[in-house]
């Protein structure tokens, strides 16, 4: 009885050694058929760049912009609108400004309030040339189709005066709500200039 019960607590596998020692691991001839090198090499091209070991500049803004065609083509979009905004700034076609005897003359921000319009009008002086004096400013509602414009109803009269200073900033109300409005500038030298321009 004390045999039978010894035979059944002993373990099925008790007779097979289930672990190598680390001394006879190599000795048993085993052929390993996998070969890395070999598998990468057959992989397909994305594959193997994943694998590939690229070095890593310290900068890498540029590469990243570059890395691929795509991107490249991106990039390449960019630098040329940023030359052609360059350019087409340098000829004047995004300026709104006017010239009134080698002063630059624009519109630095109109906006309505309550009945009234605010001007705040900029010029700068282009070089030492440049006009002094007195200015006169008639704000009006502009007619179309119309080579002159009469001044005698619906205007608004101002003058103001051009210093040697560079830059200088006027600021006025004109009692006009308009959507959009002309101003009239005229020196002592009968140069003129003329801005349609909608108030914000």
């Amino acid at each position: 009885m004390s045999d039978d019960s010894t035979e059944e607590a002993k373990r099925p596998n008790a007779n097979y050694n289930l672990s190598r020692d680390r001394d006879t691991a190599g000795q048993e001839g085993l052929t390993f058929y996998y070969n890395r090198e070999h598998r990468l090499a057959k992989a397909p091209k994305e594959v193997q760049d994943l694998y590939r070991e690229t070095k890593h500049s310290k900068f890498g803004l540029l590469g990243a912009l570059v890395a691929d065609k795509p991107r490249r083509a991106l990039f390449a979009v960019i630098v040329l609108l940023c030359v052609v905004i360059i350019l087409l700034s340098r000829i004047g076609f995004f300026d709104i400004s006017h010239i009134l005897d080698d002063n630059k003359i624009e519109i630095a921000r109109a906006a309505h309030f309550e009945d009234t319009t605010i001007i705040i009008l900029k010029k700068t002086a282009r070089n030492e040339s440049a006009f002094t004096g007195a200015v006169d400013i008639v704000v009006t509602i502009p007619l179309p189709a119309r080579e002159e414009y009469d001044f005698s109803q619906n205007h608004f009269s101002h003058r103001v005066y051009f210093t040697r200073e560079k830059e200088e900033v006027y600021r006025f109300a004109v009692p006009l709500n308009e959507p959009e409005l002309l101003m009239v500038l005229q020196n002592d030298r009968d140069s003129r200039v003329e801005i349609k321009f909608k108030p914000e």
